[in-house]
């Protein structure tokens, strides 16, 4: 009798979003494969959207929902397993039992080193951790409820942000406050993007033609929410977010790394509760600023990059474009020091990364005093592949393009961790 093929859902919360893409591997050893791809957007500001992909077609784009079809992460959960397990052409997935395993993006996995089946104790502590990303873990965790409730019979997998960064060195990852009180609260560096990370360095590895355990990289994961990792012998050794995502580089409504003392003299009452503050969740009006009005949208009125590069006559934007170019380049250089000019690739990666042609000209050639040099050519227009290369011939390290993808890094985890044995 041939094998019963695993279908893994593979679930990326956002605070008004929820992606989900659906993967199918017909025996242990077999390579997974994408069977579909569904995203809802808009959840917290109507009227939701979504967009649906069988294989390669386009089947919705950005199809508006009525008001009251989604109207929460949970609802559109519900949305999203009704459009798979509806479609007459998917064959794999014609009812809610032949889906095996949920896997979910979680941001804060505190201490986990890998990813986790998820019982009641790893709920507990996840639920524990969300006052540290309060933008995703709380969505997420409602995602998992769902889950529980709507495909009782499905293993649920945590996959952490934070995972990636647990190799980061003691010395790096500490901060230089009373460690007893530290170590009491667990307070100290944990980094996030990490499964983007994660999937930056396998695929480079691969690209390369090394072992993972050889590469070093410096990688820039660039979008909404921005960070910079520098990855030693396929390990993260250091990267620009911290206790929260709120640190390290600038985003689209998040502060980055600022003087500590800035929120107190910004407003008077930082640590009163938020009126996003719930019973399950405690945020600080100063958590509330700096995750959610500052960034981009502080500095300009709008969290959409693109919208910012597009127009750079404009005061407001300019300062917004070269403040994040002297950013990002604060942790290039750091990199390349703490690697020892040892680099073999310097990536870009997220949303900005894979698009913004202007802003990696900008970047590289401030480098270009280490030796790295980019092909202008290459760079305006730099192909679908997964890696692309756009590097000038006689570069110090190889420039790459890499179209991160998380769904299937976590899906694949799944996979590799032998959870669909």
């Amino acid at each position: 009798m041939a094998e019963k093929a695993s279908v893994i859902l593979a679930i990326n919360a956002g605070s008004s979003s929820l992606k989900i893409s659906a993967y199918k591997q017909h025996s242990p050893a077999a390579e997974l494969t994408k069977l579909a791809e569904a995203q809802i957007s808009g959840i917290s500001s109507p009227p939701a959207k979504v967009k649906y992909a069988r294989g390669a077609e386009t089947v919705k784009n950005n199809e508006e929902l009525a008001k009251d079809q989604v109207t929460n992460q949970a609802s559109a959960f519900a949305h999203i397993l009704k459009l798979l397990t509806s479609d007459d052409q998917l064959d794999d997935i014609k009812g809610n039992d032949h889906i095996t395993h949920a896997c979910h993006r979680i941001v804060h996995g505190g201490d986990y080193p890998k990813l986790q089946v998820i019982d009641s104790s790893t709920f507990h502590h996840i639920e524990q951790l969300s006052d540290l990303a309060p933008l995703h873990n709380g969505p997420a965790l409602s995602i998992v409820t769902a889950v529980s409730d709507q495909l009782p019979h499905a293993k649920n997998v945590a996959c952490f942000d934070s995972s990636f960064h647990s190799t980061i060195p003691e010395h790096i990852r500490t901060y230089p406050i009373d460690q007893s009180v530290a170590k009491r609260n667990k307070l100290r560096k944990y980094g996030f993007h990490g499964i983007s990370y994660s999937f930056i360095t396998g695929t480079v590895a691969q690209h390369l033609g090394k072992p993972k355990a050889e590469v070093n990289i410096i990688a820039l994961h660039l979008g909404s929410g921005s960070s910079a990792c520098a990855i030693k012998d396929g390990e993260s050794h250091d990267t620009s977010m911290g206790l929260t995502p709120v640190s390290g580089l600038p985003g689209g409504t998040r502060s980055g790394s600022i003087e500590p003392a800035t929120i107190f003299h910004y407003t008077h009452d930082a640590g009163k509760p938020s009126t996003k503050s719930s019973e399950k969740m405690h945020i600080t009006q100063a958590e509330d600023i700096l995750n959610g009005s500052s960034g981009f949208k502080g500095l300009t009125g709008t969290a959409d990059f693109g919208d910012i590069s597009s127009d750079l006559s404009k005061p407001k934007n300019k300062l917004a474009y070269d403040l994040f170019v002297d950013r990002v380049l604060d942790f290039v250089g750091a990199y390349w020091l703490k690697l020892g000019g040892d680099v073999d690739a310097f990536v870009f990666a997220g949303g900005i990364g894979e698009k913004a042609v202007g802003f990696r000209d900008e970047i590289v050639q401030k480098m270009s005093c280490l030796g790295v040099f980019l092909d202008k050519n290459k760079n305006s227009k730099p192909g679908d592949k997964p890696v692309e290369e756009i590097g000038a011939t006689g570069s110090k390290c190889r420039v790459l393009v890499v179209k991160t993808d998380e769904q299937l890094e976590m899906a694949t985890g799944v996979v590799r961790e032998g959870l669909t044995t």
